[in-house]
């Protein structure tokens, strides 16, 4: 799974001169929140985040999924790749218009929702993220599981992701960052059912392990980290391998902190240090670590906008400075 990184703060096209321009409404959608002039979102600190103002060349990847896009608007794969790269340039709300007109022509492909569904999370639109992660895990009742291609390859250049697993492991965080734990663990259950590699079964584990954790399940916790083992072939989800080592007392909290990963991978880390601060009682280290990930730039990353969703719970309050 990828999350990239920083990226918001580099929006690379001029098409959006103000927030009215990418709200949106397809059917029974709710339409996107309202945003100040040259935001993509407002933070669940009420602060905006990101800026419309092109400050560089779109990348090649992004200039040739346009191309193909207006050469053939009605081919799927199309739409996907064009929304892909346009979130990917930090344009999320443009983004979502894009999968919106392909629900609209191809309203049973569950990968327009599953697409957008991620991008909801990004804008901190939780409840529609569930509505449509939920949509798109109707839609693959039945249906044989997919590769789904990376937009930045890997080390190994090997799809470690799936159509439908990452439905759910998205779905499940949608669910987390609401605060619903009871669904957030029913469908990392499901997920973790279906991952097929151990990058898989490393990133679902780690948030069904932080979701027992904070519905003060600690032994079923426990339990659930039986499979994890330091030798598991990881190809790129290296932050959440440490992280449920970590739970598991093998990898110790010096190791842990001082690893190289920058980034969202960073910022997993750093949010499962936080959040292991939190539900083990100590609220001011957990205060000291959130308040490290909310002062970084990268507001995308899953793991900063799981530290906004628990400031606000946890610390109501209380300025992040």
């Amino acid at each position: 799974m990828k999350h990239f990184r920083n990226v918001v703060w580099v929006v690379l096209m001029a098409t959006i001169a103000c927030a009215d321009k990418s709200v949106v409404k397809s059917g029974d959608a709710d339409i996107l929140s309202p945003v100040p002039e040259g935001a993509q979102a407002l933070s669940l600190l009420g602060q905006p985040l990101g800026s419309t103002t092109p400050s560089a060349q779109p990348s090649e990847k992004y200039v040739e999924a346009k191309k193909n896009f207006e050469a053939d608007p009605s081919n799927p794969d199309n739409i996907i790749w064009f929304g892909r790269w346009t979130a990917y340039s930090g344009n999320h709300r443009e983004a979502i218009r894009i999968y919106t007109e392909g629900i609209k022509k191809f309203p049973t492909d569950a990968r327009f929702y599953r697409h957008r569904g991620h991008r909801d999370i990004t804008l901190r639109e939780f409840d529609r993220a569930v509505r449509d992660l939920e949509k798109a895990a109707e839609l693959i009742k039945g249906t044989k599981d997919e590769i789904e291609p990376d937009g930045q390859p890997n080390a190994k250049n090997t799809p470690i992701s799936s159509l439908h697993s990452n439905i759910y492991y998205h779905l499940a965080l949608a669910y987390y960052l609401r605060n619903d734990m009871e669904n957030a663990l029913r469908v990392s259950r499901t997920g973790l059912e279906i991952s097929a590699n151990d990058d898989k079964i490393v990133s679902t584990m780690h948030w069904l392990y932080m979701i027992l954790r904070r519905l003060g399940r600690e032994d079923e916790a426990k339990r659930a980290l039986d499979p994890i083992r330091a030798d598991l072939n990881i190809v790129e989800n290296q932050a959440y391998h440490q992280l449920c080592l970590f739970y598991k007392g093998e990898i110790d909290i010096d190791k842990l902190t001082g690893g190289s990963l920058t980034g969202s991978g960073g910022d997993a880390v750093t949010y499962g240090l936080a959040h292991w601060y939190l539900y083990n009682g100590h609220k001011d280290e957990a205060k000291r670590v959130y308040k490290k990930i909310l002062g970084s730039p990268g507001w995308a990353s899953f793991g900063y906008i799981a530290a906004e969703a628990d400031w606000v719970r946890e610390f109501p309050s209380e300025p992040i400075k």
